[in-house]
């Protein structure tokens, strides 16, 4: 009998536990698998890949690392991927053209290495032993060579032969108050001396320097993303024979800095991107041009650059006929256009392709009749293609997902895909984006085993008559006629975009939606993937305009009954950080809140955050300008935080300078001088991109103490 009355006692609880078996948890995070850089064998039977695990670091019961290596798969999924490296980390996997080989980067000693692996059998080979590392490898069109770019310092720059073969100083003005045309970085060959002559002081001063007692800045960009620096470098291209022991060779010279580098289809050159610009510092010259050079580094010329304008993504037709290439302003509020022309042609040839939103991976087709590309459009990233000739676009993938890499050869796609059902798979389509097929199963798995919640899409139009896209997730065990605890979650940017295919949320809303909340999301006003006018709607309004956006899509969603307006709380990072400050300094409605590396007063801002240009670009001007000084204080949620009273806990990374700390520092002192509720969070060594690619315990914590918080004062 007392065992009956046991049973009859633990029947419920058997019950829950089986309901909630499948729910997401906060640990499944470690279980998510990432692919990346995926790239088609020249036949287009294998694809090689990167794959991001996340393991247990060492013997610790809560530390976890990342780690890279390269997977393989028939392009057909007529087999599982392997693994084709170990241990190591390795990444950026690029084929030779024969289709024999596979050339990646591995870190040697700190620093950027190229490898070679044969896929005959056999360990992976050293190609490039290079003093200044080497990344993002490109086989020539006949496999004997790879192309590669360099990261060098001024002091290298200033010692290296082959780069400053003159031994030159900049042109463009170092800006080193004092002293003119830049004598200052000639060789001071005196003995460092504190008590000495002017120059053995000097020598000193430049020792204390190296040996780092002092940081000396007199660059505009010193603020990286954790940690502030003096130092100059520059961005180099270099090609080496694909064998080891050869010696790399300098395509490109001088204090500059290039990138998206490619070979021609005939291998004689090399097309790709910089600036030139002598009459400017690199931090001000904003501008990249695109340029095409010899191989052997020799008969470079200037193909596209005009004052203002930003040349990016150059790609060249099979036949090295055509070339495609993105043309932008240098705002980053701005869509850049598609654009083709003659390879040897000029910016009076110059044909646009109209598609109004942002794209990457532009690839040809084999007929040169297509450009390919991926578009972050509508809550998703599908595939498009353009047709050269019409200048129409089709899209090939849904709208639903999002597609984060893919790569093209004879008459397949194969791609990364994020969808609601599935954070990251491997996928092959035909050209025409028809038969598509998966062709991994790295969490298709386990989580296919897992209680998910999926996103309803909704949309309304705003006063300006731009439609504004959200969507509602129901909590995971959701019951017909019971009304939920809401969080309205709220993107960053302001430009990025949230939706089913956009895979960095994945994770978060799932938890969330397990632990009983309803979430509403969405892309307010200023939200990339829908256009110019719509990115461009937010300038000189962070605050009141995407305020009434995202609070629009709240009160709709509450009109479907299944919201409790007595329990919503509001969350969202950097921008959105700002955003959630902005609301709860307007609007009572929210029993919790959460910001996350946030920016709370513009002018401080501009001068702590690496991402200051946001100041100009959206305002208008600087905080010092009386036309700017206005609107910006109106901008800024600091200036309201008086009329904050709801229950806040603010978090940021010790080491963020994307936004600085000092923001999260103002808004939490000034609202415990008020004697409101508030609590911050601090994570040491954490960067502004903590919750994406941080520490992974301080991910669980940031997203455990959110929960917690808002449980406090959302009861369910």
């Amino acid at each position: 009998m007392k065992k009956f009355l046991l049973f009859l006692f633990l029947l419920p609880l058997m019950v829950l536990a089986q309901q909630t078996a499948d729910l997401v948890k906060i640990t499944d995070m470690y279980k998510i698998k990432q692919m990346n850089s995926i790239s088609l064998s020249p036949d287009g039977k294998h694809a090689v890949f990167v794959l991001n695990s996340i393991e247990p670091e060492g013997n610790s019961k809560w530390e976890y690392k990342y780690t890279n290596q390269l997977y393989l798969v028939a392009a057909d999924g007529s087999s599982t991927p392997r693994a084709l490296t170990y241990k190591e980390n390795a990444s950026q996997p690029i084929w030779s053209p024969d289709g024999k080989k596979i050339a990646f980067v591995r870190a040697v000693d700190g620093k950027p290495q190229i490898f070679l692996l044969s896929l005959a059998g056999g360990e992976p080979v050293q190609i490039t032993k290079f003093r200044y590392g080497a990344s993002s490898p490109q086989f020539s069109p006949d496999g004997s060579q790879l192309l590669f770019s360099a990261s060098v310092s001024l002091a290298d720059m200033l010692k290296d032969k082959e780069l400053n073969p003159t031994a030159a100083v900049p042109k463009w003005p170092a800006e080193k108050p004092g002293f003119e045309q830049n004598q200052f970085l000639q060789p001071n060959k005196a003995l460092p001396n504190p008590d000495g002559t002017t120059e053995e002081i000097r020598a000193y001063l430049a020792l204390n320097v190296a040996e780092k007692k002092a940081k000396v800045i007199n660059k505009l960009n010193f603020q990286e993303e954790a940690t502030t620096s003096g130092d100059q470098s520059f961005a180099h291209l270099f090609v080496v024979a694909a064998e080891a022991g050869s010696m790399p060779k300098a395509v490109t010279q001088g204090f500059h800095r290039f990138g998206g580098a490619s070979f021609t289809p005939d291998g004689k050159q090399i097309i790709f991107t910089g600036n030139t610009d002598n009459s400017q510092h690199p931090d001000r010259a904003l501008e990249s041009q695109v340029f095409m050079v010899n191989t052997d580094g020799s008969g470079m010329k200037q193909l596209l650059g005009d004052v203002g304008k930003s040349y990016s993504s150059p790609s060249v037709s099979p036949s090295g006929k055509w070339l495609a290439v993105q043309v932008g302003t240098v705002s980053f509020v701005n869509v850049p256009e598609l654009a083709v022309m003659p390879l040897n042609g000029t910016v009076t040839d110059l044909v646009m392709l109209p598609f109004d939103r942002n794209k990457g991976g532009i690839t040809w087709s084999k007929d040169e009749q297509h450009i390919y590309f991926t578009s972050q459009s509508n809550g998703g990233a599908p595939i498009f293609r353009i047709n050269v000739k019409t200048k129409k676009s089709e899209q090939l993938t849904e709208t639903d997902a999002g597609i984060s890499s893919f790569s093209m050869k004879a008459d397949k796609l194969v791609f990364v895909k994020t969808a609601v059902a599935n954070p990251f798979e491997l996928y092959t389509i035909d050209l025409n984006g028809k038969n598509e097929k998966r062709i991994s199963s790295f969490n298709y798995d386990w989580v296919s085993k897992k209680q998910l919640s999926f996103p309803e899409k909704r949309t309304f139009k705003n006063e300006k008559g731009l439609t504004v896209e959200y969507w509602i997730m129901k909590p995971a065990n959701y019951v017909a006629g019971k009304k939920y605890p809401t969080i309205l979650n709220i993107h960053g940017g302001p430009s990025a975009m949230w939706g089913p295919g956009e895979s960095s949320m994945w994770h978060e809303f799932q938890y969330y939606a397990a632990k009983g909340y309803a979430i509403v999301y969405g892309n307010p006003r200023g939200s990339g993937g829908y256009g110019e006018e719509f990115l461009r709607a937010n300038v000189n309004d962070w605050g009141a305009g995407p305020t009434s956006d995202v609070l629009t899509s709240v009160d709709l969603a509450t009109k479907e009954g299944f919201i409790d307006t007595s329990r919503l709380a509001v969350t969202g990072g950097s921008y959105a950080g700002y955003l959630v400050a902005w609301i709860i300094s307007h609007d009572q409605r929210f029993k919790a809140a959460c910001a996350q590396r946030g920016v709370y007063d513009l002018g401080t801002f501009f001068g702590e955050g690496n991402a200051w240009r946001l100041v100009p670009n959206y305002f208008g001007g600087y905080p010092w300008e009386e036309k700017t000084r206005p609107t910006l204080f109106r901008e800024s949620p600091i200036n309201y935080v008086d009329k904050i009273h709801t229950p806040f806990i603010i978090f940021h990374g010790e080491n963020d300078l994307r936004t600085g700390v000092i923001q999260s520092e103002m808004l939490y002192k000034s609202l415990k001088v008020l004697g409101r509720t508030v609590e911050y969070v601090r994570h040491p060594g954490g960067t502004h991109e903590l919750t994406r690619t941080g520490n992974n315990r301080q991910r669980v914590d940031q997203m455990l103490r959110t929960i917690e918080f808002f449980d406090r004062f959302i009861k369910h």
